[in-house]
């Protein structure tokens, strides 16, 4: 079994930064991509960025381009999401998403097959 904890949620300002940390345990040697979701109250949850283990390849949401970097400790097995110039909109509870076998999209919700419990992180205006 795999086990995705997040942490670094928080409430800022617009403007500010969060960097969120998703650390894996279990299996984790087969680990092909993990990436970040979010979900705002009454939304559907959204893709925000992912990457491959080997390689390093990123995927990113328009939005967040150029203002949010996904990162890798291939030896911690974590994940990080650094979020710079933040805006209110991008408030949301955010999930750390993991998949151990090779899939098309890196974007779509239903390739990924552990979550984590998520972390809530609030941008006031």
């Amino acid at each position: 079994q795999v086990r995705l904890v997040e942490s670094g949620g928080g409430l800022v300002q617009a403007g500010d930064s969060l960097r969120l940390s998703c650390a894996a345990s279990g299996r984790t040697a087969s680990t092909y991509a993990m990436g970040w979701f979010r979900q705002a109250p009454g939304k559907e949850r959204e893709f925000v960025a992912a990457v491959r283990w080997s390689g390093g390849s990123t995927s990113y949401l328009d939005s967040v381009k150029g203002r949010f970097t996904i990162s890798r400790d291939n030896a911690k097995f974590t994940v990080y999401l650094q979020m710079n110039s933040l805006k209110p909109e991008d408030t949301a509870v955010y999930y750390c998403a993991a998949v151990y076998r090779t899939i098309w999209s890196l974007t779509s919700r239903s390739g990924y097959d552990y979550w984590g419990q998520g972390t809530q992180v609030t941008v006031s205006s």
